[in-house]
């Protein structure tokens, strides 16, 4: 299912704030380098969203759950207020040896703060305060609901969980898949719907987006 028809891809594009030389410089290095896993990055606009999200909510406490080349960590480290902290979760060391060349060309080194490890550890092993601005879950499928659970437990009030892929190709509206990832993220998307500790709303951003709110 095409959530997002090209031309209406290419029109959104043309129409918001363009990626800067370093952020398609990393998108064409990752094509080349990963060519099939490197649609796992997010888009130009969903970089921006990032950073206008971050903006908004005057973050200056972020984790990433994801980090794959370091592109949306770019996005968020660049619109944390001063002397703000992006903590960036990942298992991969090849994959994110790009991300932390690039972090260092943005200058934002200093800012990003990654672990290598599996999230959930990372995520338990964090202070129970409710310190955290904003977090942006793009990992494994299968362990969504389990990293909400963490980090919303963990989110400030009017504090922000961006969540990606939560419409799986619009395969999570088939009840005909079944596959463990999908099962995870419909689990995920009906917990945020029925959680009373947060405002909601999922939109039809590239493969889905939810933003969810502490009250």
């Amino acid at each position: 299912m095409d959530i997002v028809d090209p031309a209406v891809s290419d029109y959104v594009l043309a129409h918001s704030t363009p990626a800067d030389d370093l952020l398609r410089e990393l998108a064409a290095e990752t094509r080349e380098a990963f060519p099939d896993p490197s649609g796992m990055q997010v888009s130009a606009d969903e970089g921006q969203l990032l950073t206008m999200l971050t903006r908004l909510v005057g973050a200056r406490r972020a984790v990433e759950v994801g980090v794959f080349t370091g592109y949306s960590s770019i996005c968020i480290a660049r619109g944390l207020a001063a002397g703000g902290h992006l903590l960036a979760c990942d298992v991969s060391d090849e994959w994110t040896s790009i991300a932390r060349r690039y972090w260092q060309l943005a200058g934002l080194s200093e800012q990003i703060e990654l672990r290598i490890a599996p999230a959930l550890d990372t995520l338990r092993a964090l202070a129970a305060d409710r310190v955290i601005d904003l977090a942006f879950i793009d990992a494994d499928k299968g362990n969504y609901p389990l990293y909400y659970e963490e980090l919303v437990t963990r989110l400030r009030p009017g504090g922000l969980i961006v969540i990606d892929n939560v419409l799986m190709g619009g395969e999570v509206v088939d009840p005909t898949f079944h596959g463990g990832s999908i099962v995870a993220v419909r689990e995920m998307n009906d917990i945020i719907a029925g959680d009373d500790r947060v405002d909601s709303v999922m939109l039809p951003v590239r493969d889905g987006v939810t933003l969810a709110r502490r009250r």
